[in-house]
């Protein structure tokens, strides 16, 4: 019998109390400060801001129109997907979740959910490269749809792991150049570090000789993201990795139009942070992301009834999506603008 997303996070919150007590609003508030846990770092205002700033605009509703059936399929480089929504990833369940979850049957469910919905899957890294193999491993049946995530290691590590995942199959990589900073690498001594430009650029030059389209998560700035589209990505991820990296920084939805008015022409941006409902995804969308990622709500809907509690979520911020484009006159994803929104100014 298929469960109803109360039952589903009912269930999570059993699974993953000891790190996440599954709030009625996922707004990082309860959550300050526990990293490891599913809180954002310090007082935990990077993760709060990302909420509060999707809360700063709100949808201008239009109901004279002819948009009464919406197509929210996306294109993301030749695969047409469902809706413009796509799983993040997550280093470590039982590191960050303290669950009985182990990270092979995660990353089981998540391909399985995502194959379901017609979307694409992420996976993390760990700071030993069998773990990267795991991953890619238990998402071989989805591979051509799954995206890995390399942490910051050093180049020849990087490069190590782009031609592990090109073997395994990966047309769609990337790295999450925000990963620098996250706490959990630190109490493990992992190496990793910040970027320079040449060094991106190698990255993303041996990324293409393998066949592979190449992301940067974790731009918060427009001349940072101006970087990345001269040394050659094809996409970037708008991010303060949930605000678990740095506190006191804006919310995405703040930093996002900035960005794509910098690049928006030269690659895809897209965005992730606070997103939560369909008409989120659709606030993201009318400040200039191509598509957004979700990360902790997909992390509950798995532990509450796996691969189909994702599939569950899924559908039904689609169905949000689309019902909020009807509401504001959308007839597809291009004719969302940033007409469809009021913005506040505080």
């Amino acid at each position: 019998m298929k469960l109803t997303m109360r039952e589903i996070r009912e269930k999570a919150r059993e699974r993953v109390k000891a790190r996440c007590k599954v709030c009625p609003a996922c707004n990082g508030v309860a959550c300050a400060g526990e990293v490891p846990g599913m809180g954002g770092v310090g007082t935990g205002r990077s993760f709060q801001n990302n909420v509060s700033a999707l809360l700063d605009h709100r949808l201008v509703m239009r109901v004279l129109h002819e948009a009464d059936n919406p197509d929210c399929s996306f294109d993301l480089w030749g695969n047409k997907l469902s809706m413009p929504v796509l799983a993040a990833p997550i280093g470590s369940i039982p590191g960050n979740l303290s669950s009985d979850l182990t990270d092979e049957r995660y990353t089981r469910c998540l391909t399985a959910g995502c194959r379901a919905v017609n979307t694409t899957a992420s996976v993390g890294d760990i700071p030993n490269p069998d773990g990267l193999k795991s991953f890619l491993e238990w998402s071989k049946d989805y591979i051509s749809l799954t995206i890995p995530f390399i942490k910051p290691w050093g180049v020849p590590e990087v490069i190590s792991r782009l031609e592990m995942a090109a073997a395994a199959g990966v047309k769609m990589i990337g790295t999450d150049v925000d990963g620098a900073g996250l706490p959990t690498m630190r109490m493990m001594a992992a190496p990793v570090k910040v970027r320079t430009a040449p060094e991106l650029a190698k990255i993303i030059k041996r990324s293409h000789e393998l066949g592979m389209k190449f992301i940067v998560k974790g731009i918060m700035a427009a001349d940072e993201a101006t970087i990345c589209a001269d040394a050659g990505a094809d996409g970037v991820i708008v991010s303060n990795h949930g605000g678990r990296v740095l506190d006191h920084t804006p919310g995405t939805a703040e930093a996002l139009p900035p960005i794509v008015e910098a690049v928006g022409n030269r690659l895809m941006v897209l965005a992730d942070g606070g997103i939560r409902t369909g008409a989120d995804v659709l606030k993201m969308l009318a400040l200039g992301a191509k598509a957004v990622l979700i990360c902790r709500p997909l992390a509950i809907a798995v532990h509450g009834d796996e691969e189909n509690g994702l599939a569950t979520y899924f559908g039904q911020i689609r169905q949000e999506l689309i019902e909020a484009m009807r509401l504001t006159g959308c007839a597809n994803l291009a004719a969302i603008n940033r007409k469809i929104i009021n913005s506040r100014v505080r």
